[in-house]
């Protein structure tokens, strides 16, 4: 018979918000049960520098996202590996269905499964997914040492990745769609004086180039969105950096949605549209979705839901 599991507080994903809500609802003696997800720590787990988190002046992401799960689990909290596949919202308690098999119950959710990485939505980038294209840098830039490689993207997770590919890459091209770049100006700094760093303004990727036997990419085309250009540049890697969207696909039938899918919430609160369900971080956030941010509303999930469930109990 299939485990089932109940507890007062079920924290579904494991970036900052998830971490930092954990710690604070192991605080209040809630006992909460953290549900990590395919990708344990978020998009944190695939960054390698961070300079911009509090108290640290360079902080590797993997390390920082470490930190955080030991710190909620010395507080109190149970951090499990399992992906959380479905969820009823319809009735309390809540129920959620995990790959495992185990079916958690809760009086209270926090939602915090962040965001993942847009793709261009091209056949041939499908096809060379894992043989040439990435969305991680961080991941797969190892593979392509002393070779050319091509990042799409014209905000920081660009600037970032093509950066990060200089420790690996002879020469990384830089393609955005626009004239000016959308990163921050110190980014935009680096990335100008960089000398193997190419910019190619003003286009489009079309087609991942490659061969079949064995699989691997060869370049990729571009047009040139002012002139018309058609034009091939020669790679071994092609790296998607255009951007993340929020993770609500299992609520996306159930709570109110905004701005492409993410989880509204009530204006300087954490709670959603049903009582008792509450959402944090990148899920919730499409306009600062810094590491930082997502902390301080993970923070306020908790301290929502101890109220929602004090008001319950009483």
């Amino acid at each position: 018979m299939a485990d089932t599991r109940h507890t007062k507080v079920l924290i579904i994903g494991s970036g900052p918000a998830g971490y930092t809500a954990a710690v604070y609802a192991a605080r209040a003696m809630i006992n909460p049960i953290l549900v990590q997800g395919i990708q344990p720590g978020g998009q944190l787990t695939i960054t390698t520098e961070v300079e911009n988190w509090p108290g640290d002046t360079h902080v590797m992401g993997p390390d920082l996202m470490v930190r955080m799960e030991a710190h909620a689990t010395a507080m109190g909290a149970e951090v499990i590996s399992d992906h959380i596949s479905s969820l009823d919202l319809s009735k309390r308690p809540f129920v959620a269905q995990a790959d495992s098999g185990i079916t958690f119950t809760a009086d209270a959710v926090i939602l915090a499964t962040g965001a993942q990485a847009k793709w261009l939505g091209l056949p041939s980038e499908e096809k060379f997914k894992g043989f040439g294209v990435s969305a991680c840098a961080t991941c797969d830039g190892f593979f392509y040492r002393g070779k050319e490689v091509v990042v799409i993207g014209g905000g920081n997770t660009a600037e970032g990745e093509a950066l990060f590919l200089t420790n690996f890459a002879t020469k990384v091209t830089l393609i955005h769609r626009r004239d000016t770049l959308r990163a921050e100006k110190i980014m935009q700094d680096r990335l100008f004086k960089h000398p193997k760093i190419v910019m190619q303004w003003d286009s489009e990727v079309t087609e991942v180039l490659g061969t079949d036997a064995p699989s691997s990419v060869t370049g990729v085309r571009t047009h040139n969105l002012k002139t018309g250009e058609m034009k091939d540049v020669p790679c071994h890697g092609f790296f998607v950096a255009i951007g993340h969207a929020p993770a609500s696909e299992l609520v996306k039938d159930q709570l109110p949605l905004h701005n492409g899918g993410y989880v509204q919430v009530e204006a300087g609160s954490t709670r959603t549209a049903i009582p008792g369900v509450f959402a944090a971080g990148d899920l919730t956030d499409h306009i600062y979705r810094q590491a930082v941010t997502s902390a301080g509303m993970g923070c306020m999930a908790a301290l929502d839901a101890e109220k929602f469930l004090a008001g319950t109990e009483h």
